[in-house]
C-alpha cells in the first residue's frame, strides 16, 4: 500500500520484554545473542517500510520473526503455565493520520486480539487475519476496511479459523525448549530465576510512508500462569492501543458562533479529573485543546461550507484542525498494564491534556520511574513484580511540513531492570543510526 509520492520518513521501534534484568546477571554471550536477534530484525522491517510496506504488513512481519525465535517470550519461546502447557496471546491494531482511508486496507482504527492459542506457528498472524476478515460483503466483495469479526476470540475457536484461513499449524513439540521447561520447574520448586525474562512479550510499532501506523504484540505470557488466563496483550487499551484524533490548534481562535461556554467548561473539567492527571499536568493554567466530535458545531460548518459559495466560507482557517496519531506496545507484568488499562491511559493523557504534552511524557508518566503503573503495585513493589514494565509508541500528526517528509517521533520508557529495544534514529544531518538498548545506559 504505497503512494506515488511518500509523506512520511517511516519510523519503527521494537521491544523484546522487560523485566528484573541486571548487569551482574547478563553475560555477554546472552547479551550478544539478544542483540544480534534484535538488530536483524530492525533491519528487515526498516527495509519494507523503505520499499513501500504498509505499517500493518511490517509490524506484522516483525513480530513472526520473534515469535519464531526461542529468546522472546512468544511463539515457539513461549513459557509454560502451572500445568505444563503452552497458552499464547497475540494482538494488532491500525489507525492513520489520513483522512483519505476509506479503500485502504488495515488503515481505519481497529485493534483484533487472539488468546488462548496453542499450535499456531505465528499467533501475530492470526490476529491480523481476524482483523482484516470482516465477515461482510459490499457489493459482492469482501470489504476490506479491517472492521473484524470480533475484536477478541479465544482458544478452540479462533484456531479452527487458523485452519480454515489456511495458517500454519504446529506440534506441541514445536513449541517446546528447554530454557523455558527449566524456568518451569524451578518456578514450581519456588526457586529465583537467575535472569528473568519470563516478561518478555515482544511489540513492534511502525509508522509507514502514507501516514498510518501499527502496532503489533504477541507473548506466552506469565510463567506458570494457571491456564486459561489473560493478560494484557490480547486486551485492547491495556498491552497495546493505537488512535488519532483531530486537534485544535492552540493559537487557532474559535469562530464567532462557537459556543463560549466550550472553553470553561473544558477548563472545569480539567478539575474534575486532576487527581488523575500525572504531577507535570495538574498545576498547568495552559487552557486545555481536545478533540471535537463530527456533530460539534464547529466540524458541522466547516463541512457544510464546502458546498458554499466562496464569499460565504467561514472566517476559520481549515489548519485550525491537526489530526494527531498514536500506537503503542507494552511489555512486563500484564496484570498490572490491565489494572491501570496502560496503553489508552497513556493515549488518553496525550489526547485530553495541555498543549506540548507529547508522547514521551504520557508514556513515562504511566510506564516511567514512579509512574502509574510501578505506584499500582504499592506495597509489593520490587517484591512480586507487579508494576514492572516498560511501553514503545511512535505519534504522528498531519502538521505540514516547510520541505521533505513529515517525521514521526518514536518514543520508549520503563521502570523495570531493563527493557530491550531497538530503533531506527536519525541525527542533525539526517543520517540514521541503529540503537540497541536493554538498560538505560550503554551495556559495557
Amino acid at each position: 500500500m504505497a503512494e506515488s509520492k511518500p509523506s512520511y520518513k517511516p519510523a519503527l521501534i521494537l521491544h523484546g520484554g522487560a523485566g528484573n534484568l541486571k548487569r551482574a546477571t547478563l553475560p555477554p554471550e546472552l547479551y550478544a545473542a539478544y542483540h544480534a536477534s534484535l538488530q536483524s530484525y530492525l533491519r528487515s522491517t526498516h527495509e519494507l517500510l523503505k520499499n513501500g510496506a504498509s505499517a500493518l504488513d511490517a509490524v506484522v512481519h516483525a513480530v513472526s520473526l520473534m515469535e519464531d525465535d526461542e529468546l522472546f517470550n512468544c511463539g515457539r519461546g513461549s513459557v509454560f503455565t502451572t500445568a505444563g502447557t503452552i497458552e499464547m496471546e497475540a494482538s494488532v491494531m491500525v489507525t492513520s493520520v489520513r483522512d483519505d482511508t476509506a479503500n485502504l486496507e488495515g488503515t481505519i482504527k481497529r485493534g483484533a486480539g487472539v488468546m488462548g492459542v496453542k499450535n499456531v506457528r505465528h499467533p501475530i498472524r492470526l490476529a491480523r487475519e481476524s482483523l482484516l476478515r470482516t465477515g461482510y460483503t459490499v457489493d459482492g466483495k469482501r470489504s476490506n476496511d479491517g472492521g473484524c469479526l470480533h475484536s477478541q476470540l479465544h482458544g478452540p475457536q479462533i484456531e479452527a479459523l487458523a485452519r480454515e484461513w489456511g495458517l500454519e499449524l504446529m506440534s506441541d513439540e514445536w513449541f517446546w525448549t528447554k530454557r523455558r521447561w527449566d524456568e518451569h520447574q524451578r518456578g514450581l520448586k519456588g526457586l529465583e530465576e537467575p535472569i528473568s525474562m519470563s516478561q518478555g512479550t515482544v511489540g513492534c510499532v511502525c509508522l509507514d510512508q502514507c501516514g498510518n501506523l501499527a502496532v503489533a504484540t504477541s507473548t506466552g505470557g506469565m510463567t506458570n500462569k494457571l491456564p486459561g488466563r489473560i493478560g494484557d496483550t490480547p486486551t485492547l487499551g491495556a498491552g497495546f492501543w493505537a488512535e488519532s484524533w483531530d486537534e485544535l490548534v492552540p493559537s487557532t481562535h474559535l469562530k464567532p458562533d462557537t459556543p463560549a461556554s466550550i472553553g470553561g467548561f473544558i477548563q472545569e473539567a480539567k478539575g474534575w479529573f486532576a487527581d488523575c492527571l500525572p504531577p507535570f499536568m495538574r498545576d498547568s493554567h495552559t487552557p486545555l485543546y481536545t478533540s471535537l466530535p463530527s456533530s460539534s458545531p464547529v466540524e458541522h460548518i466547516d463541512r457544510r461550507s464546502e458546498k458554499l459559495p466562496l464569499d460565504h466560507q467561514p472566517p476559520r482557517a481549515q489548519s485550525a484542525f491537526k489530526k494527531r496519531a498514536i500506537a503503542v506496545s507494552g511489555t512486563g507484568n500484564g496484570d498490572s498494564f490491565l489494572r491501570v488499562a496502560a496503553a489508552r491511559t497513556a493515549s488518553a493523557m496525550l489526547r485530553f491534556s495541555a498543549p506540548g504534552l507529547t508522547l514521551a511524557d504520557a508514556v513515562t508518566a504511566v510506564a516511567g520511574p514512579g509512574g502509574e503503573l510501578q505506584r499500582s503495585a504499592g506495597q509489593r513493589w520490587k517484591i512480586t513484580g507487579e508494576g514492572e514494565g516498560g511501553i514503545i509508541g511512535i505519534e504522528a500528526d498531519s502538521t505540514p511540513t516547510a520541505s521533505g517528509l513529515r517525521r514521526g517521533k518514536v518514543v520508549s520508557d520503563f521502570n523495570s531492570g531493563g527493557m530491550w529495544r531497538a530503533w531506527v534514529e536519525e541525527d542533525s544531518s539526517g543520517r540514521e543510526h541503529e540503537r540497541i538498548m536493554v538498560f538505560r545506559e550503554e551495556y559495557k
